[in-house]
């Protein structure tokens, strides 16, 4: 999942039977579709050999995107993407049953686009949805402008 901090939207995600580098190599080039990142833009993770392969750092390179990496064990520096796994486990996979990986991966889908995106509130952006949130200050720019 890729998470984009300012706004708590999730930009880029993608389910796989394993945790191989394409898993992640997906979700980024989701993110990347729907954002369009210029030069600047920091992706952070944890040292999952997913994010230190030659391949994600060369895919983030061709980007313009800046690899972060958090140091050895330290539990709070990724505590933005941890607090929305929870809210994952809390709010949809503790609550189902899925007969099979498709139905899991609707199920997922339905709950980020149609849910967590548009409408789910987070108290660290005012209690504003991330698409609301994000409409808002797209305005505010707007108006400044």
């Amino acid at each position: 999942m890729v998470l984009d901090c300012f706004s708590r939207r999730v930009v880029g995600w993608c389910m796989r039977e394993d945790l191989s580098t394409r898993l992640v190599l997906d979700a980024l080039e989701m993110a990347i579709a729907n954002r369009r990142p210029g030069a600047g833009l920091i992706f952070h993770s944890d040292r999952g050999c997913r994010y230190t392969s030659y391949v994600f750092g060369r895919r983030c390179k061709e980007a313009g995107i800046l690899p972060s990496m958090g140091s050895v064990g330290d539990a709070l520096d990724n505590a933005v993407a941890e607090s929305f796994f929870a809210t994952l486990e809390c709010e949809l996979i503790g609550r189902s049953t899925f007969r099979n990986r498709r139905k899991a991966r609707m199920a997922v889908f339905e709950y980020i686009e149609a849910f967590y995106n548009p409408r789910r509130r987070h108290s660290s952006i005012g209690m504003l949805s991330p698409a609301e949130f994000e409409r808002r200050w797209a305005q505010d720019q707007t108006d400044v402008a």
